[in-house]
């Protein structure tokens, strides 16, 4: 159910809030007063009744649309993660006041990275119209001036590389095959931790690498085609498990919807290790580097590799936004672009 956006205040809070409304954010009261417009907060509202049929009426009390908007914006604007936003909202009272927690407990970063994946792509470009069209009302933007600039976007990822993709694609498929034979009959489904093995590959790897002698190389292919068999052990058996769910050959016993989430992620992660796979031995044994549609992430699989020129940071991971920029910094459009054109064309 969503929650009221008018929040009553505490008694005993209302002494230090009069202290705390003189601290001062410097990033942060120049939209105070913006994300206090009805219509911004009308546009997170119904994306938060779409997520069921009845999500205005029953369930379960969320967050307000009002302190959706405002933790996202924050969160955006300083660079945060989820952690850190549960972190600093818990503990800073100008936090609090702008996002209008007060002296109410505030959530668990797990709900916001929930609440936040409900504002898709589409509600976050009518917000953003929303905002260019105030600009204009209050004629803080006039667009007499336009300044058009690439920039890229990283994705929150480590270093991309097939030995630790591959020790990534064993870890989650293994996590899911685990959670589904707890749920099965016992015997149903016996799953093998590899962990200590993949480690132990990668660290082999890692130290081949340092060097490209002709033995170190050798051993370094000895390593991946070991790391490789481990892989295709845990796909052989995540693709048979998909396969006894499909023709209603798994005996659960638990939680049938515990089940039906890990086989939703099964179905996820499988062809991008499948792929991450296939990616490995094109370089290792067939010496390309250069494989059309490659992953970078099992996570973030949007990630691209992005070559800007820069001397300190050759490649990038993320992907490549264009922005337009109007009069006091207003952004009157923004496109997140394909590939890594350049800035004539982009």
């Amino acid at each position: 159910m969503i929650a009221s956006t008018s929040h009553q205040a505490w008694i005993f809070y209302a002494p230090l809030a009069q202290q705390a409304a003189r601290l001062k954010d410097d990033l942060l009261d120049p939209v105070d007063q913006l994300l206090d417009d009805p219509a911004l907060v009308d546009l997170v509202r119904q994306c938060l009744a779409a997520r069921s049929p009845l999500s205005t009426r029953t369930g379960r009390t969320g967050m307000a649309p009002d302190r959706v908007l405002r933790c996202c914006v924050m969160k955006h604007l300083k660079g945060w993660s989820f952690r850190d936003l549960e972190r600093e909202l818990r503990s800073n009272l100008v936090y609090r006041r702008f996002t209008h927690f007060d002296a109410e407990a505030t959530p668990n970063f797990t709900v916001f990275s929930r609440t936040f994946a409900l504002l898709s792509p589409a509600v976050t470009e009518e917000i953003h119209q929303r905002v260019v069209a105030l600009a204009c009302e209050q004629r803080v933007a006039r667009g007499e001036k336009l300044r058009t600039d690439t920039t890229v976007v990283e994705s929150n990822v480590h270093y991309p590389t097939d030995s630790s993709l591959l020790g990534d694609g064993i870890r989650v498929l293994s996590r899911s095959l685990q959670r589904i034979a707890a749920e099965c009959k016992n015997g149903t489904l016996e799953v093998v931790h590899h962990g200590r093995a993949v480690k132990h590959r990668l660290l082999e790897i890692s130290r081949a690498a340092k060097s490209l002698t002709e033995a170190n190389q050798e051993r370094m292919r000895d390593s991946y085609q070991k790391l490789l068999g481990l892989t295709r052990g845990v796909v052989r058996q995540a693709s048979d498990v998909l396969q006894r769910w499909a023709r209603g050959r798994l005996k659960v016993v638990g939680k049938l919807l515990r089940v039906e989430t890990q086989i939703g992620q099964l179905r996820h992660f499988l062809p991008l290790v499948e792929k991450v796979m296939m990616q490995t031995k094109e370089r290792v044994w067939g010496g390309n580097c250069h494989v059309e549609g490659k992953v970078l992430s099992l996570f973030e699989s949007h990630t691209e590799v992005i070559r800007k020129g820069k001397a300190h940071k050759p490649n990038e991971f993320g992907r490549l936004v264009r922005i337009d920029e109007v009069e006091n910094g207003i952004v009157s459009g923004y496109q997140v672009l394909a590939g890594n054109p350049d800035d004539t064309t982009a």
